[in-house]
């Protein structure tokens, strides 16, 4: 079993996501029926955003709090990155005032050197080749809706081959859930997430597809996927991905294609409009709501996994 103390990817949690999906669902009803734990009471986290944010902002400033403990949001305009000091200058001095690190950062690299050096937990809260945290709420979606069950379903992506599929691929793979997807030329998943993904498919036993028609993607997928078409960061390239993702929409027509209870995900913010009609978005089979709010729930599991309770006395 993994130890790592840190969730920079999915594959550093993928041997323990069925335990952290079950605490997940446990802390959501505890919720729902009014109940707050106390298992991170005096703890800390601090969170370093260097991209703007919604919902894994919130998410973990609720959910460290829910739990007991308390959130410090650092901008990267807040603190001395943004003035030249080194990331490991700034894990060793913030390691020694909180509990657990979130970095929300352009580069990967980054992400990394920070969990190198800090001496606790560091939370990979999105960067350009992973969002871990969203596919633990994504996967607590589709458990909620397949009764627990993974195997035998099918997810369809259709998209950019970005972060987000990168950790679907390795979170599909570990849970045992086939996934295809669908991208076009040049925008196809890094090759090392595919190798990655295929050495924890083997063992589950999940089945991994690549194609570049849409349509073949959707036919009798049990859910279909798609985030937007110009990531953060991308936005220099708008005009040429707009034309490349022409046709991979999730509306009406594509949808139908899949299983009649197939349902639809979509990590949020959306572009209504290109990659997701309104219609399907706010429809009746639309699932992107209940994986926001899963969002809170998922990050609070990911606390618990990674910063104990203080010890009692």
């Amino acid at each position: 079993m993994s130890t790592s103390k840190d969730l920079l990817s999915i594959s550093d949690i993928a041997d323990r996501l069925p335990a952290l999906l079950q605490n997940a669902a446990r802390l959501k009803r505890s919720r729902r029926a009014g109940v707050r734990s106390t298992s991170l009471l005096g703890r800390n986290l601090a969170m370093i955003f260097e991209k703007p944010s919604t919902r894994t902002r919130t998410s973990f400033e609720v959910g460290i709090g829910d739990l007991g403990g308390h959130a410090i949001y650092l901008s990267k305009t807040d603190i001395q990155l943004g003035r030249g000091e080194t990331i490991g200058d700034t894990a060793r001095v913030l390691s020694r005032y909180c509990d657990g690190l979130i970095y929300r950062a352009f580069h990967h690299s980054d992400v990394v050197e920070l969990a190198r050096t800090a001496s606790v937990p560091v939370i990979n809260a999105l960067d350009d080749l992973e969002h871990p945290c969203q596919i633990v709420a994504d996967l607590l979606t589709m458990h909620e809706r397949w009764n627990g069950e993974f195997r035998g379903n099918r997810v369809a992506w259709i998209g950019d081959g970005n972060n987000v599929l990168h950790s679907l691929l390795l979170g599909a793979a570990a849970m045992g859930l086939d996934l295809t997807a669908a991208s076009p030329e040049g925008y196809a998943a890094n090759p090392e997430i595919v190798r990655a993904a295929a050495a924890l498919a083997a063992k589950s036993g999940s089945h991994l597809r690549f194609v570049s028609d849409p349509a073949e993607a959707a036919t009798g997928a049990d859910a279909l996927y798609t985030d937007v078409w110009v990531s953060m960061g991308d936005e220099a390239q708008m005009a040429d991905r707009t034309r490349a993702f022409q046709g991979y929409q999730i509306n009406s027509q594509l949808l139908g294609l899949a299983r009649p209870d197939a349902f639809v995900l979509h990590d949020l913010p959306a572009h209504r409009g290109l990659e997701i009609t309104d219609e399907v978005l706010d429809g009746p089979r639309s699932a992107a709501w209940d994986q926001a709010e899963n969002r809170l729930h998922a990050q609070k599991a990911i606390l618990e996994l990674l910063i104990p309770p203080l010890p009692a006395g």
